[in-house]
């Protein structure tokens, strides 16, 4: 995140320039390569020299913040993330139009897709590049390159939430999207050329969809700058933008890594009020009484309001009551869908159970806690007449990176089951940096042996 000072950008409103941070070389403390010591420790150093806590407080979700600095190392890194040329051995591995690659221009305010059938082939790839000022659009290149392997997952777990990302390599003189917004949390980082952005006023702030808008409609810019190689944009979902690669220079390559799709307490609510009115139903008889008659044969429901704002506010008190808050789906959909650990080799560690097999005198604790969730719901298992709550633990050990967010493909879930008794004993492992097997909270050394051999086998645990 880091080039040759760029003007600083220009606001056309009143609230004054965009927040513009140049951070000095290595005697101010600027490192020259992100630090992975730990998924807080990568996002610090993406954002540096802003602090964390400034920026959740004054920009997420709010502002733009643009990032410019003179490292010529941290921009050689950059660099190495996503060239133009890496597309030609991409191309040697087989990659498809529309699912891997786009190639796009903007004409007249509207995307013109130019993309042509099947397997894609460099030498066509560059021949639109040069010829048409296509820009290539690459989908979710960290299934290729390893360094954005390595940085978007640890993203996933400082946020919580899927990353993904796209390329953009623009020709001179181009711009490949018409103005839009997104219903993501965006970084831009510059890695090739220089690209020019304009921001404009959202008109549907923190959107949850995907919009082009007419130019007519966006007004005037309210920030307008120039990216280089190592720069660092952010802006919210919602925000209007368009970019293009200034005329007479070389063309640009910027990578979109991109956050919080469906992460909304909309989305929280419609996740757990589900499994909050199924719980309540079997124990209240006012949730399992039936409807008026006809009541979806009319076409004014109006009368029903008071009915249903009284049963809504029963749950509420119900949840307050409620020992835990059940998520239905997000969790799991985030550990199936999300990328494995990042590791070097063939990642046996992650498949292979390794060390001493766990007994009753030994020390152990959870490893890859970034990559395992808990839920607590009914069991699965279709034999079972009676449907008791189960502990799940879910992890995504043996995700497969080259599938992670392309969507139609399949993925499955992986993991374990416990009854409910287990509970106590999982957090206690789940909260202690290191426990004895013989102190964990079950009524009999079987059933402790039988716990912490299941973790073990699936990898979550060490023996230490």
């Amino acid at each position: 995140m880091m080039p040759k000072k760029a003007k600083p950008a220009r606001n056309e409103k009143e609230e004054g320039p965009i927040p513009c941070k140049r951070g000095k070389r290595e005697a101010a403390g600027v490192h020259s390569t992100l630090n992975f010591s730990s998924p807080s420790d990568l996002f610090e150093s993406l954002i540096s020299p802003i602090k964390t806590q400034t920026f959740f407080k004054e920009f997420w979700e709010q502002k733009p913040l643009l990032i410019q600095r003179d490292d010529p190392a941290l921009a050689t890194y950059y660099r190495s993330l996503f060239r133009l040329t890496d597309l030609k051995s991409l191309c040697s591995r087989g990659i498809y139009y529309g699912r891997d690659v786009n190639v796009c221009r903007c004409v007249n305010g509207k995307k013109k897709i130019l993309n042509k059938d099947g397997k894609a082939h460099f030498l066509q790839l560059r021949k639109d590049f040069d010829q048409k000022r296509a820009t290539i659009q690459f989908h979710q290149p960290q299934r290729f390159k390893d360094e954005l392997w390595r940085i978007q997952e640890k993203l996933e777990c400082y946020f919580g939430s899927l990353v993904g990302s796209n390329v953009y390599i623009t020709p001179s003189g181009s711009q490949g999207l018409p103005p839009h917004y997104d219903d993501v949390e965006i970084f831009i980082l510059q890695l090739e050329g220089e690209k020019h952005w304009r921001l404009y006023q959202p008109t549907v702030p923190l959107a949850r969809e995907y919009s082009v808008e007419a130019e007519d409609r966006i007004g005037r810019p309210t920030h307008d700058f120039t990216l280089k190689p190592g720069d660092l944009l952010y802006f919210p979902r919602g925000t209007i933008h368009q970019a293009d690669t200034p005329p007479g220079l070389a063309h640009s390559t910027h990578v979109t890594i991109s956050t919080y799709q469906n992460s909304s307490w909309g989305d929280f609510v419609l996740d757990t009020i589900s499994g909050l009115v199924f719980d309540t139903a079997k124990e209240d008889m006012e949730l399992r009484a039936g409807l008026p008659r006809q009541l979806l044969l009319q076409v004014e429901t109006t009368t029903v309001k008071t009915r249903l704002s009284g049963l809504l506010r029963m749950l509420a008190d119900r949840l307050e009551g409620t020992k835990e808050v059940l998520s239905s789906h997000m969790k799991k959909d985030f550990i199936m869908n999300r990328l494995p650990p990042y590791h070097v080799g063939d990642g046996a560690e992650l498949s292979t159970p390794g060390g001493t097999l766990p007994r009753l005198d030994s020390i152990v604790r959870f490893q890859f806690k970034e990559h395992i969730v808990f839920t607590v719901g009914p069991d699965q298992d279709p034999s079972d007449e009676i449907q008791e709550k189960m502990v799940y633990i879910y992890h995504s050990l043996r995700n497969r990176r080259e599938i992670h967010m392309m969507g139609n493909e399949e993925t499955e879930s992986h993991g374990l089951r416990f009854p409910l008794s287990h509970m106590d004993a999982l957090k206690q492992i789940w909260n202690s940096s290191a426990i004895s097997v013989k102190d964990l909270k079950l009524p009999t050394d079987e059933e402790k042996q039988s716990l912490v051999l299941s973790l073990w086998t699936e990898c979550l645990i060490q023996v230490l």
